[in-house]
């Protein structure tokens, strides 16, 4: 399916998560090798879309991913003129609340030297992150981008649940919960999501308390989110605004 933006009518028909996606649904993210060749047909169309002005993009893995997940959107956004950069803290092994804070320095001087405020991008977990430095320095932060990223619950409506004591996923969701009622994000959010996510409940992935988020469905896998040609257009438009 195209790229498709949610109307509030379409939010006000989507139910709460209800815990993990079902682990059958991972047998579905195989369908990610036929990517490649979904590129290569919108080739022209990716190629024709609207240009960077040099502002720095910076890029957020998943959980448990490396750097190197991002390369390939790193590159495309790169050629159409996006000063496009990797995180450059290595694989994301989930501490939110670390990151976060080791991020917050880390934008705030890209910002600084560069004379105005950085793109977040990031990708499932990469996401959550890049949403709480923006919470925190928002000056320092001109737009995120997120896709595949759980902004209910925590890590409650993910395949990851399980890896966190009951009493963790109940503090994370208190603490999200008390964020967004207290201090909703303000900055821009380009949000994507997917049906066919196998690792995060889609409908965790609507968010309703940021002030100015725009949410778009794709019809990528999870895994498939990275290189899937829809989500590239989305990215390089949200970023060109």
């Amino acid at each position: 399916m195209p790229a498709t933006p949610l109307t509030p009518a379409d939010l006000d028909r989507i139910p709460a998560p209800t815990g993990p996606p079902n682990r059958a649904g991972l047998i579905g993210e195989v369908s990610t090798v036929l990517q490649p060749g979904r590129l290569l047909l919108k080739s022209p169309r990716l190629r024709s879309a609207p240009r960077g002005d040099g502002r720095i993009a910076l890029f957020l893995p998943g959980w448990k991913a490396p750097d190197v997940s991002t390369l390939p959107i790193r590159g495309y956004l790169g050629r159409l003129g996006h000063d496009a950069r990797s995180w450059g803290l290595g694989v994301n092994q989930g501490d939110v609340e670390a990151k976060r804070d080791e991020m917050i320095g880390i934008v705030e001087r890209l910002a600084e030297s560069s004379g105005r405020p950085v793109n977040l991008v990031g990708w499932s977990l990469g996401g959550v992150v890049s949403r709480e430095i923006a919470r925190n320095t928002p000056d320092a932060v001109h737009r995120v981008v997120t896709y595949g990223t759980p902004v209910v619950g925590g890590p409650t409506h993910t395949a990851g649940a399980s890896t966190y004591a009951e009493s963790e996923l109940a503090r994370i969701r208190a603490l999200q919960e008390h964020l967004d009622a207290t201090d909703p994000i303000a900055t821009p959010i380009t949000a994507i999501f997917t049906r066919n996510d196998s690792a995060v409940d889609w409908r965790a992935c609507i968010d309703r308390s940021s002030t100015a988020v725009t949410m778009i469905e794709v019809g990528s896998t999870h895994v498939g989110l990275g290189i899937d040609p829809d989500v590239w257009l989305v990215v390089a438009n949200a970023l060109a605004e």
